[in-house]
């Protein structure tokens, strides 16, 4: 034999010879250097259970909120003082968007637009332990899901809990007309009408609700979708069941398509003035600033509509050009027999009165 296959075939007949591992144990486990307590604690069987809330937590614009999360031993013993509490929030396929907080004792960190608006609350019940993160001032894009992650030496457990914003999706396209918006410019324009891109569970609710629109258009997730109640031919077909339509992810650039927007509640109020001639659009936006307030927004006006139950029979100027008015309660010569919010779409010319918003 050559000699070192000899080698080889000695050096494993002696006993020398140690199986492939990956370090894990030696490392953290069984070296001389390792915590005697994590030694204990690993080897005991107690085990981490972290716990948040089934259901969702329904909240809406500025308002306050508590994103319940709680953890405990079993058997049950006292968490020790190293122990870490991490919050995430994430997107729809649970992959992490961004760090929100991250607390170890009484030491707290947020991050992000989630600085000065997040701490997390620390208590205890019955054998359980609090780390639910309490959030101020909620924010439309605050909507989604967090994981609440608790870290106790070698162990790290977690949850998820869902956070819903009540509001409203309205279907937005510029003045330009239809199929005019790539996904940047979506998220632009309904930021400028006081809204964000929807999401698929927002246009899923509001499909629920009622929602029946047969143009697509942009959601958060660069999907583009819409949502049918009534199946017909030009809307994927008469054979289709009732639901949400996909074209699933489109390139954010290229393609163009209209947008949904979501709107929620809001922190001031919408009002109609009107003078007996009407106003132009300039004249209208200096009605409102005279009024202490400024033209209204359409997810604005959708907001009123939807949330706080704005009905006017009168159709206003808004801030994008368009002429909207809001239905509540159907009736004669105020349009359609279902309630919603009427457009006359971007008129050049014409005197109507206005929407203005102040806050409170």
């Amino acid at each position: 034999l050559p000699l070192l296959l000899k080698a080889t075939l000695l050096h494993l007949a002696s006993g020398s010879y140690h199986p492939f591992h990956n370090g894990f144990y030696y490392n953290h486990i069984m070296n001389d250097n390792s915590d005697e307590q994590d030694k204990v604690d690993y080897f005991s069987g107690s085990r981490l259970v972290v716990e948040t809330s089934r259901d969702p937590v329904y909240s809406y614009n500025g308002a306050n909120v508590t994103l319940p999360c709680r953890y405990r031993y079993e058997p049950d013993q006292e968490p020790k003082l190293k122990i870490r509490i991490k919050w995430s929030k994430l997107r729809d396929d649970y992959t992490k968007e961004q760090d929100v907080m991250v607390a170890v004792g009484r030491t707290h960190v947020a991050f992000g637009d989630f600085k000065g608006r997040a701490h997390i609350r620390q208590a205890g019940e019955a054998g359980w332990h609090e780390a639910s993160l309490v959030i101020s001032d909620v924010r439309l894009k605050d909507d989604g899901k967090f994981r609440c992650e608790v870290i106790d030496g070698l162990e790290d457990e977690s949850d998820v809990v869902d956070l819903r914003l009540q509001g409203i999706v309205f279907p937005y396209q510029p003045p330009r007309g239809q199929y005019r918006l790539n996904f940047h410019e979506a998220e632009r324009v309904c930021q400028d009408q006081g809204a964000i891109l929807a999401n698929f569970n927002q246009l899923f609710q509001a499909w629920s609700e009622g929602l029946d629109w047969c143009n697509a258009g942009w959601l958060a997730d660069g999907t583009v979708q819409y949502p049918i109640r009534l199946p017909r031919k030009p809307c994927g077909g008469v054979h289709l069941a009732p639901g949400i339509r996909s074209y699933g992810p489109r390139h954010r650039h290229l393609h163009r398509f209209d947008a949904f927007c979501f709107s929620s509640a809001l922190k001031g109020e919408v009002f109609y003035l009107e003078r007996p001639a009407g106003m132009t659009l300039e004249e209208a936006k200096q009605s409102c600033q005279d009024a202490g307030a400024e033209i209204a927004r359409v997810g604005q006006l959708y907001s009123a509509w939807k949330l706080a139950g704005l009905d006017r029979c009168n159709a206003g100027w808004l801030a994008d050009g368009s002429v909207r008015y809001p239905i509540v309660t159907p009736r004669a010569n105020c349009g359609p027999a279902e309630p919603g919010v009427r457009s006359f779409g971007f008129p050049r010319k014409g005197r109507f009165g206005v929407f203005c918003y102040r806050e409170r």
